[in-house]
């Protein structure tokens, strides 16, 4: 009930609410944003569950007598078996709707792990490098820049050649690289909250510098790094498909969106439905994952909470 000086004065008591909880009315307010939020989540949804059900074809069934369908097309098999292709069949007679489910499982996978990894690696290092400071920080950031030089492509055609076609060298090569970006950023807001007074009083109370940056530090720095995050995944899938385009990524018969794209680009002319339809579905992730890190970016501002 409120308060017998709020009823005398006429001034009504105004209901908190958490910063998260802000952030959440401010995104909602977002349509591209929420485009990108459910759009993300129903693909996710159909890639991780959708295989799982007992009807869902085989995405490496062949019928070579089925081949180069149109879209909802149905045929008999010569075992005897009717084959419905939503989207159509491939060259191989495969169905292309169950390749581009299959081969989302491992796009979304690849940037999930990777981007898991570079966010481990990228958030430890860079707060471990703005808090410590000086020479230290120095040499550690040195390191970032020369990792950044060094050729990408070249490291993972090296590696592919002495270790082979793999999906974990994929998960680290990648992983590898994106962390980079990931420190500096970390290290940017971990110079800025460092001196502030909350940190102060952690150092009064006798606290080692492994949990002034673990549990109070990184903590706060939780806003910049949700919303490049959102922007990692998109980049590492990009990665993952023009690996797989140059034929670095999945191999066959597994696919993946790079690897069914490339296979769709060497047939675009005698069946385009090859390239357009896993072009279009990984088209319109990235953009919804885009759209989704930049509303991000916006709802935990902090200056907005302002307003």
């Amino acid at each position: 009930m409120p308060s017998s000086a709020a009823i005398e004065t006429g001034v009504a008591i105004e209901k908190g609410s958490s910063l998260g909880r802000d952030a959440w009315a401010r995104l909602k307010k977002n349509k591209m944003a929420m485009f990108g939020l459910w759009f993300f989540v129903a693909i996710t949804s159909i890639c991780f569950l959708l295989p799982l059900l007992p009807f869902f074809p085989d995405p490496n069934a062949t019928f070579l007598e089925l081949k180069s369908l149109g879209a909802f097309a149905t045929a008999t098999a010569k075992d005897g078996s009717t084959q419905f292709y939503l989207l159509g069949s491939d060259n191989l007679g495969r169905d292309i709707f169950a390749r581009i489910v299959h081969g989302g499982r491992v796009s979304l996978t690849v940037g999930f792990i990777a981007t898991a990894v570079s966010l481990l690696i990228g958030v430890a290092y860079g707060a471990t490098a703005g808090y410590l400071g000086g020479r230290i920080d120095s040499a550690m950031m040195r390191l970032v820049d020369i990792l950044y030089a060094l050729p990408f492509m070249i490291i993972v055609i090296i590696l592919t050649t002495f270790f082979g076609n793999s999906l974990l060298l994929l998960f680290v090569c990648i992983g590898a690289v994106e962390w980079l970006t990931m420190s500096r950023i970390v290290r940017g807001q971990v110079l800025s909250l460092k001196n502030q007074e909350f940190v102060e009083a952690a150092r009064s109370l006798g606290l080692s510098d492994r949990a002034i940056i673990f549990r109070h530090l990184i903590p706060n720095t939780l806003g910049p790094v949700i919303v490049y995050t959102t922007l990692t995944v998109p980049a590492v899938m990009r990665l993952e498909a023009i690996l797989s385009f140059l034929g670095l990524g999945v191999q066959p018969p597994n696919a993946s969106w790079g690897s069914l794209i490339a296979e769709g680009a060497d047939r675009m002319i005698s069946d385009p439905a090859l390239l357009i339809f896993p072009a279009i579905v990984f088209a319109l992730t990235l953009f919804a994952l885009n759209f989704l890190g930049d509303g991000l970016r916006d709802a935990l501002d902090v200056r907005a909470s302002k307003d």
